[in-house]
């Protein structure tokens, strides 16, 4: 076996893993070819071979045993000096991420962006806990000024319409023709697609049912005055909880959350649970919240919403507790004191409390607003690009964006000076 050439020392072969069952990987590498690229895309299962058009193909119908054994000859065999994936904590990608590295090909994970609502994650090695955007405040602001200042007028708008029908036909492609990769295991820890599509449509139909009653509540909450606290709730299978929190699941920081809201709070201050918005309700979070307040003898301080302007309970409210959520940020945007419980990239002294949550109810103070200015120019100028997935004008930014970045070498750095333009 020989080795892979040292990226930067010859012409560029990139690898593409799984990614959003979009256009965007497809498109980034048509444009690389045209620049003198090397391409590969491994499919792992029929799903992939959906969104991926031109290059070098290569399906793979192994066992997750061997996948290791054969990615690492494939990094060695075929000269490879870049990766590219969907979020490194997936099956399949964890494996190749290591190896990778261990081989000096650079590593580039995309997925949703941290920053809302028309920004893609694009950074080096990994995201959340892994990624090397810093923690030091001295040196988010050195970086910071590196970095122009973004435009943070909204441009573009995931389409969710398309968002889910690509979805769909990712996995019904993979439940129909799975036969023609017999030994794929789902890499992510979603349910399965006969549960989670349905019980998905289901909750989605509910929601905006309630939606009304669940927007007048935030509305009368904000305008009270009560003092109140909002925890934002993940998805159980969500990698923010499975790789990148101390929680086996969800219900398990329910319940830390309220028992020490109900020790170490004021006792005239109320506690906000709100569902995430694509949640399948597969497992009852407001029972499970309900059964922990009564408990603790707190019933009638706790509530659960499953809609309401997220903005507007934020800005009202006394802070927020996180394990490690985009509304951490929105947040810090809005000045409110945060708390987080998991492994955030915003998790920095002068942004979040660092007291533990017992004292947060009682201590904890605003965010430095300069501090929350700087980390968000940083993280727009280096781990963020602007763009969209499931939109048409937002997926040509976000491809001219990467490209620009990856032609550069600087995925996850500054991009100084005007003149680094990527051609077509």
């Amino acid at each position: 076996m020989k080795d892979a050439p040292v990226p930067g020392a010859g012409p560029r072969h990139a690898v593409f893993l799984q990614g959003m069952p979009s256009p965007f990987f497809a498109r980034i590498g048509a444009r690389l070819r045209a620049q003198g690229w090397r391409t590969t895309r491994i499919n792992l299962c029929i799903g992939d071979r959906l969104f991926w058009r031109g290059g070098e193909v290569v399906d793979y119908r192994g066992t997750p045993g061997h996948w290791p054994a054969f990615i690492d000859d494939l990094f060695a065999e075929r000269g490879v000096t870049d990766l590219l994936l969907l979020g490194e904590q997936r099956r399949y990608h964890r494996e190749a991420v290591g190896l990778a590295h261990a081989r000096g090909i650079r590593v580039t994970v995309t997925d949703f962006g941290y920053l809302r609502p028309d920004w893609i994650t694009f950074e080096r090695d990994g995201m959340s806990g892994g990624s090397r955007f810093p923690r030091d405040p001295a040196a988010i602001r050195a970086l910071a000024a590196r970095c122009p200042e973004p435009d943070w007028t909204r441009r573009y708008t995931e389409g969710a319409l398309r968002m889910a029908g690509a979805d769909l036909s990712y996995n019904l492609a993979n439940l129909v023709l799975g036969w023609l990769y017999p030994h794929y295991r789902r890499s992510d820890m979603r349910p399965p697609t006969l549960v989670y599509t349905p019980a998905s449509a289901l909750r989605l139909w509910s929601n905006a049912r309630v939606r009304p009653r669940m927007e007048a509540f935030v509305r009368d909450l904000a305008a009270s005055g009560r003092p109140y606290y909002v925890f934002p709730l993940q998805l159980d299978f969500d990698f923010q909880i499975v790789a990148y929190s101390p929680f086996s699941s969800i219900e398990e920081a329910i319940d830390l959350v309220i028992a020490s809201f109900a020790r170490h709070a004021p006792r005239d201050a109320e506690l906000v649970l709100k569902e995430h918005p694509w949640d399948p309700a597969l497992h009852d979070w407001e029972r499970a919240m309900r059964a922990r307040a009564r408990e603790h003898g707190i019933a009638g301080r706790v509530h659960y919403l499953r809609g309401g302007n997220l903005d507007e309970l934020i800005r009202a409210g006394r802070g927020v507790v996180t394990v490690n959520s985009t509304s951490g940020l929105r947040a810090l945007q809005l000045g409110r004191p945060l708390q987080v419980l998991g492994q955030a990239v915003y998790d920095v002294p002068g942004l979040t409390f660092g007291g533990g949550l017992d004292a947060f109810w009682t201590d904890a103070a605003p965010p430095d607003p300069e501090l929350v200015a700087a980390t968000l120019r940083a993280l727009a100028g280096t781990a963020q690009i602007r763009g969209a997935f499931f939109h048409d004008a937002g997926l040509e930014s976000a491809v001219d964006e990467a490209v620009r970045r990856l032609l550069h070498d600087r995925v996850g750095e500054p991009l100084a000076g005007a003149g680094l333009t990527a051609p077509r």
